[in-house]
């Protein structure tokens, strides 16, 4: 079993970054990993996703140049480093971790391809 612990969130104001933190407890940490988000009164959405080696990354079209995924399996930990935030990116962010297809991202846009998750972690951003 695998827990998936979100950290990272709070308060920010329009045009600042934050840093959220996926931490894993396991056996291993040979999952593909994925980041999603729920908006009030929306349904969950895909953010972004990388591979167990790091080497393939996927975004999201509203994310892409603002966003940036990264993990360090020493510590078995996934990033997401968030800039330039807008009202609209609040949400409650969740960590999700695909422990069948750990080498791509083929497939890591879709919830079902995902096997554990996180509690989430809320981000507010202030106009």
């Amino acid at each position: 079993q695998v827990q998936l612990v979100e950290s990272g969130g709070g308060l920010v104001q329009a045009g600042g970054s934050l840093r959220l933190s996926c931490a894993a407890s396991g056996r291993t940490f040979r999952y593909t990993m994925g980041w999603f988000r729920q908006a009030p009164g929306k349904e969950r959405e895909f953010v972004c996703a990388i591979t167990w080696g790091g080497g393939n990354t996927d975004y999201a079209d509203s994310v892409k140049g603002r966003f940036t995924i990264s993990r360090e399996n020493a510590k078995a930990t996934v990033y997401l480093e968030v800039t330039s935030l807008k009202p609209e990116n609040t949400a409650v962010y969740y960590c999700a971790a695909d422990r069948t297809n750990p080498y791509t991202v083929v497939g890591a846009r879709y919830e079902a391809a995902y096997e554990y998750w996180g509690q989430g972690t809320q981000v507010t951003v202030s106009s």
